[in-house]
């Protein structure tokens, strides 16, 4: 008892880990490692106790057997010399050795170790963070409840289970943000399998208490009255529940007097059920974005369909392509989306996450407002930014963009690589600066994103997908193989087509990086044209 009692309380002080774990599987993947020698030294601090206490058993049985034998015959016992000289020895020395032995602290090693590796934990942020992202894929995927609780994904390698307990924190998280919808949604779940018999740490009490209100906050009186007596049936001197209990007859008691006097049709729209209000994050393109994601609402038409083609492309008689032209294929005719095939290798792929692994931070967007770089709730994701001169295989993929898209990347941004975190995503955003936003790339001096360039670097299990929003188009991670295209018209213009998102990964890791390529230098390489939008 003594060693739990010492672990929880090195536990209980708030984390000192960096923040924003969630927000990166790849950073992620170094906290199973950190588990792993958690547990290892664990159970070597188990051994050690296990060692201890069989050397107190077998001294005990010694004795057992010494004192069972001595106690029939006391005065003969100790009447022979050797036996009164071994007692005289045991009670003055070897009982006290026996003593420390027990005194020893055994956790030594294993608390040691717990406080070195507790620096590197995940903190409130980190929990909270993963919380919403369940709920965030949830809506997304529209997925129920019992399929998340039970593990029922697509794509999963590790099947794993949410507890009561588990069901139960995450509906706390969406109470604490006012999030009374998805409060409902798994507080019934976390109910469910306490009804279904599983052993849990929490109890029906506090479920119902949460859940009842949560309710009542969506305007269900009738159904909040119903669980609020519930609960007072399994804890009758449940203090706020009784006070709910009051207030709830109360206001249904008014409401029938105000119904009495009212227009049948008025009493009529009374009894209709109430619809459950939006997310509270809900944005007005949200439904279009949440369809593309699971692969409905694409408003690709047959006919549309075969104008688009795939090829080989040499880059406009580009020496290096001209052997070994790359492979393109056209995703979307308006804007024009090109995926190239098996564009970066492997062995590529790895050298730039293992550059960018070790400067993984917190993915920034522009503040319109401030033009300065702030995290951002929609953008859950981690990234790097690698240049070009320190490392051949950086640079060598900066110039394959050059060859193969005509523009001039010296005044291109550096490669952007991100991984995206539990359920990480990056909502519909522009990646160039609109007109009342003049000053975004102002530091630069290289005018704005004429074009973006997008490498999967992985595979997808489910999710992941990036859509564009205003023309029903989804294109699928694939690792290997990279798209592209133009933000802004030859004239100059923005091509508001191109508002994208990221969807969030539902199952699995999401690597990718990019080169956003700037007006200044393609002067030449795409002359402006006279018509605003072309």
């Amino acid at each position: 008892m003594i060693w739990c009692i010492l672990i929880v309380g090195i536990l209980l002080p708030q984390s000192l880990a960096h923040p924003g774990f969630f927000t990166s599987i790849g950073q992620m993947t170094d906290l199973i490692h950190t588990e792993k020698d958690l547990v290892t030294s664990l159970k070597d601090y188990i051994k050690a106790e296990e060692d201890k206490l069989e050397q107190i058993k077998k001294w005990a049985e010694k004795l057992d057997r010494l004192t069972s034998t001595a106690t029939k015959d006391p005065e003969g016992f100790v009447g022979h010399p050797v036996n009164a000289f071994k007692l005289m020895k045991r009670l003055n020395t070897e009982w006290s050795e026996l003593e420390n032995l027990v005194l020893k602290d055994m956790s030594d090693g294993f608390i040691s170790n717990l406080t070195i590796q507790r620096q590197y934990f995940p903190n409130d942020e980190d929990q909270v963070g993963a919380a919403k992202a369940l709920l965030r894929l949830q809506d997304t995927y529209n997925l129920d409840t019992d399929t998340i609780s039970k593990g029922n994904l697509p794509g999963v390698k590790h099947k794993s289970f949410l507890t009561a307990e588990d069901c139960f924190e995450l509906g706390k998280v969406a109470y604490t943000e006012a999030d009374y919808y998805h409060t409902e949604l798994w507080m019934e779940q976390a109910l469910r399998q306490l009804d279904e018999g599983e052993v849990s740490t929490i109890d029906k009490v506090s479920v119902l208490d949460y859940l009842s209100y949560a309710v009542y906050q969506q305007g269900d009186l009738d159904k909040a009255l119903l669980l609020t007596k519930k609960l007072l049936e399994l804890d009758p001197e449940h203090q706020r529940a009784n006070g709910n209990l009051k207030y709830f007859e109360y206001i249904m008691a008014k409401e029938k007097d105000v119904n009495k006097s009212a227009l049948d049709d008025q009493s009529d729209q009374k009894t209709t059920p109430k619809k459950k209000g939006i997310a509270v994050d809900y944005l007005p393109e949200r439904q279009k974005y949440e369809m593309l994601c699971r692969g409905e609402g694409i408003k690709m038409t047959p006919r549309r369909q075969k104008k688009l083609f795939c090829r080989y492309h040499d880059g406009n008689r580009n020496p290096k392509f001209i052997l070994a032209p790359a492979k393109q294929e056209d995703e979307w005719d308006k804007p024009r989306i090109i995926r190239f095939h098996d564009i970066i290798s492997d062995a590529e792929i790895e050298i730039v996450k293992d550059l960018a692994k070790p400067r993984l931070s917190r993915a920034t967007v522009h503040d319109p407002e401030t033009g300065k770089l702030t995290t951002a709730q929609y953008r859950v994701s981690k990234s790097a930014w690698l240049s070009g001169y320190e490392n051949p295989v950086v640079s060598r993929i900066n110039m394959r963009i050059q060859d193969l898209t005509g523009l001039d990347v010296s005044t291109a941004e550096e490669l952007q690589v991100a991984n995206y975190g539990v359920g990480g995503q990056y909502e519909p955003h522009f990646d160039f600066a609109r007109k009342d936003e003049p000053d975004a790339f102002k530091e630069l001096g290289t005018g704005n994103r004429i074009a973006t360039w997008l490498f999967y670097m992985s595979d997808v299990s489910a999710g992941g997908a990036t859509v564009f929003p205003e023309v029903g188009a989804s294109v699928w991670p694939k690792k290997g193989t990279a798209v592209f295209w133009y933000n802004l018209f030859a004239s100059g213009e923005g091509d508001y087509s191109t508002r994208h998102a990221a969807c969030p990964v539902l199952v699995g890791n999401k690597w990718v990086s990019n080169k956003w390529l700037h007006e200044r230098g393609q002067e030449f390489r795409r002359p402006c044209t006279l018509s605003e939008l072309e």
